[in-house]
């Protein structure tokens, strides 16, 4: 095997994300784990959080196609003027130009994988925010693992 040609895979784990939250009332913090900071590609993956009632604002891309995977929650998804429910197992692709949000409309936190390919500067957007944690139940989901018992 020529090992000029072997690529080695970058490996990260939940401890390892970056969160933040890209204006100080936002509803939602998006933990990034592949950008092209570290990825060097023109991809963003994060898991974005909402809070209980939170949304992203209406938005849009130019070129980029933006996927969503939830994971944990429920939610309502627009684009276009569209809006469907989501769930756990749901997955929601967004078309360049079409104008969207994603609102959690569930009693706890809604959780989503998000793939943005190209990046179009959204993770530059997403770092350029404010830095937040990931708490014990945002590890628990992210880890797969049950979660805390709330008092």
């Amino acid at each position: 095997m020529d090992s000029e040609s072997c690529v080695i895979p970058v490996i990260k784990s939940p401890i390892d994300y970056q969160a933040f939250r890209i204006s100080p009332h936002d509803t939602n913090r998006l933990a990034i784990v592949f950008d092209p900071q570290i990825a060097n590609m023109s991809l963003t993956f994060c898991v974005e959080i909402f809070d209980i009632g939170g949304k992203t604002p209406p938005n849009r891309h130019q070129f980029a196609v933006e996927m969503f995977f939830v994971l944990k929650g429920e939610g309502m998804a627009t684009c276009d003027g569209k809006t469907v429910s989501i769930q756990a197992g749901d997955s929601i692709l967004v078309p360049p130009t079409g104008i969207h949000e994603v609102e959690n409309t569930g009693s706890g936190r809604l959780y989503a994988l998000c793939f943005m390919v190209p990046n179009e500067d959204f993770a530059e957007l997403i770092r350029s925010g404010i830095p937040a944690e990931l708490d014990e139940e945002d590890m628990a989901v992210l880890r797969r693992t049950p979660s805390p018992v709330l008092c």
